[in-house]
């Protein structure tokens, strides 16, 4: 676990921060901006990615859900 406050990075200790987190959760981990399915991580109506083969449909690039192949 880490933390980036001055305390844990100056003084390589346990900082309140990191005590609230292990504290909080089974595991000592915690998604600071859990995402709940919003707009922009759901499957676009006119999603066609299935018929693709792997590669993704434009209104999946285009909204940011996949990104194109290089």
């Amino acid at each position: 676990m880490a933390c980036t406050c001055p305390h844990h990075i100056h003084r390589n200790a346990s900082c309140k921060h990191m005590a609230a987190v292990k504290t909080a959760t089974d595991d000592g981990t915690l998604e600071a901006f859990p995402s709940e399915d919003s707009e922009d991580d759901a499957e676009p109506e006119d999603c066609d990615c299935d018929g693709l083969g792997g590669f993704p449909c434009w209104p999946c690039v285009q909204t940011g859900r996949k990104e194109l192949p290089n």
